[in-house]
């Protein structure tokens, strides 16, 4: 852990991040704010200093240049998105936080995580919290601040949420950097991939014959052989595929010479197989979150109509009694 950053100095950051933001929570007196986003914002700065400097001294590679503009922008955004008085706008703050976290996916080349998160976030959960803001919430008929509710003008526990939030923070990467030492030395890493990508494609039959039939190696009638579990007959690091013809019976071997180029496994068969093989209850859980979130929003946008319907209601039984009265 020293070799990235200090503790002493990770944990002086983690203070003076939780001080900035408790203060930069909403309030109604503004100069609390400004004080606390200032922290805030020197921390950030104070972290990227002081990262910088261990990697330097330490002779260890530079992040990309992109990174720090990304980075700067999902914390900027992340902190803006808990501390502006109106959801809507906090909503929108989310965005630019996924939005920039996306940009480190991409340095990272995970191409799929980042269009992931846009699809599911920025697109199908943002709408989800959008509706229920808008259900859920009575917005100012005025843009003025001092018309916002005190709900969302004045934060109920600042001091709290924010120690705890950066408690957290601090456990968790503590956690994560003496973690890194105990991880098992990695091996070749060309013999790393090559297991990952044979692991892959041994269960992606279908993906091989494809793959070999675009080549023009495949005959007519010809197939990957399956084995007796399903996957198919082949070895990544020899590089041998076998071969048989339905029609006719027999069998023949490709050699490492035959072996296509394109024939890999890429990110997304990769990423799909592990959700699919390793996680398939991680994927019904996500699917039943989102759906108690939709029923959610029906039941509070019934109860919305209700009350309605009821104001209403008791507004025509009151002009009706105006109105018998002043005849009588």
């Amino acid at each position: 852990m020293d070799t990235i950053i200090s503790p002493i100095a990770l944990y002086l950051i983690c203070v003076l991040g939780a001080i900035g933001l408790a203060l930069a929570l909403p309030r109604r007196n503004k100069v609390y704010e400004i004080t606390g986003g200032l922290l805030l914002a020197g921390s950030i700065g104070l972290a990227i200093l002081i990262l910088g400097l261990n990697a330097t001294e330490t002779n260890q590679p530079l992040p990309n240049f992109f990174f720090y503009p990304f980075a700067i922008l999902a914390l900027g955004a992340s902190a803006r998105m808990i501390t502006h008085p109106r959801p809507v706008y906090s909503a929108l703050y989310f965005i630019l936080t996924i939005i920039a976290s996306c940009g480190m996916y991409l340095l990272l080349s995970a191409e799929f995580m980042a269009f992931a998160l846009v699809i599911i976030y920025a697109g199908a959960i943002l709408i989800t919290y959008l509706f229920v803001i808008m259900l859920a919430t009575q917005a100012p008929s005025s843009a003025a601040e001092e018309f916002i509710d005190e709900t969302d003008a004045v934060a109920r526990e600042p001091i709290l949420a924010a120690g705890i939030g950066f408690v957290l923070l601090a456990l968790l990467t503590t956690a994560m950097f003496r973690g890194i030492g105990d991880l098992p030395t990695p091996s070749d890493p060309e013999t790393q991939m090559a297991l990952a990508q044979d692991s892959v494609l041994l269960n992606l039959p279908r993906k091989v014959d494809r793959i070999l039939d675009r080549a023009g190696i495949l005959n007519q009638h010809e197939r990957v052989v399956r084995n007796d579990d399903g996957t198919a007959a082949l070895d990544i690091i020899a590089r041998t595929i076998t071969i048989e013809n339905t029609d006719l019976g027999t069998t023949r071997t490709l050699g490492p010479n035959q072996w296509p180029d394109k024939l890999a496994a890429d990110n997304l068969d990769r990423l799909g197989y592990n959700l699919m093989h390793d996680h398939p209850m991680t994927i019904e859980i996500a699917g039943i979150i989102l759906l108690m979130a939709m029923l959610g929003a029906v039941v509070l946008a019934r109860k919305h109509i209700e009350l309605e319907d009821d104001l209403k209601a008791a507004q025509a039984r009151k002009l009706g009694e105006s109105m018998e009265a002043g005849k009588a």
